[in-house]
């Protein structure tokens, strides 16, 4: 695999991405009405080489956040700094540039690719529309993307419609790191999965980011699968972090209350254990815990 970019370069312990008081409205209805204010003052920062996970039920805003680093959501307060230079707002051929640093993986597998293109020729467009490969090095850079994901080089001339839910999302994360990111946003990348293909999934982003030193922003609902794949986890509710520790620590002994009801939600195989996390769930909710925390495959 080729190493990530080295530019833009940040300053020695300067945080590779950084999110400070961020705010994104919506305008509904017209001027007259007041917008709808999705993200209130969120600050957080991802490292070089580490994986934030970010966790919360559907519409806590988490996926708006990953939007608004990639440009993609209107950013009313707040910056939002990459390598140390501000992207919040920038132009269209500014963002492209920028596009070659932070990448991102969708969530669903079946609309992220173009049916109607090969394998081949989705993975070699990101390559030969920055002029940084020429067609013959294009090739020679997707076979080894491909063998990277763990699919056989023949993939190539395959399109999306031939290959399955977990070869298609291995493609999806081919195409991220064709150009050779320095942050990939990972946008509940795993949640259309069958529980197999998840796991080998998971594994293989922590192997990608072993061999490339990508940095990943980590977005989904089941806290235990964030728990798994992160070094630090932040837990959204209704547009705020609650909470952001340590996963071990967040996983295993969160502070908050609506950390401990998400993690209650959340299956475990053994029906002894998911009757008592039940249990505790109820009695937690008894006591005045927030309420509502969606099940475990809800997404948002």
């Amino acid at each position: 695999m080729e190493p990530v970019n080295a530019t833009p370069a940040a300053a020695p312990g300067e945080p590779l991405l950084s999110l400070d008081e961020l705010v994104v409205e919506y305008r509904t209805g017209g001027r007259r009405r007041p917008p709808l204010r999705v993200l209130h003052e969120v600050s957080l920062e991802v490292r070089a080489h580490e994986t934030v996970g970010l966790v919360g039920e559907s519409g806590s805003g988490k996926t708006t956040l990953g939007r608004a680093v990639l440009g993609l959501a209107p950013v009313a307060g707040g910056t939002i700094t990459f390598a140390g230079t501000r992207i919040d707002g920038l132009g269209r051929r500014a963002r492209r540039a920028l596009s070659r640093d932070i990448q991102v993986v969708f969530q669903d597998p079946y609309g992220s690719l173009n049916p109607s293109m090969t394998i081949g020729d989705i993975l070699t467009e990101p390559l030969t529309a920055r002029h940084t490969h020429t067609r013959r090095a294009a090739r020679e850079r997707i076979g080894e993307l491909l063998d990277a994901v763990g699919l056989p080089a023949d993939t190539a001339a395959r399109s999306a419609r031939e290959l399955s839910g977990g070869q298609r999302q291995r493609v999806a994360i081919a195409r991220a790191l064709a150009p050779g990111p320095r942050l990939i946003i990972c946008d509940e990348p795993v949640s259309a999965l069958d529980l197999s293909t998840r796991a080998q999934v998971i594994n293989l982003l922590v192997e990608l980011q072993q061999a490339t030193g990508v940095a990943y922003l980590f977005i989904a609902h089941d806290l235990s699968v964030v728990g798994h794949v992160s070094d630090r986890v932040a837990v959204m509710s209704r547009g705020e972090i609650v909470e952001c520790a340590d996963a071990t620590r967040v996983t295993t002994d969160p502070e908050h209350p609506y950390t401990r009801d998400l993690l209650l939600a959340a299956p475990v195989p053994d029906p002894a254990r998911q009757a008592e996390r039940r249990a505790a769930r109820h009695r937690l909710a008894a006591r005045g815990a927030p309420a509502g925390v969606g099940a475990a495959g809800s997404t948002g």
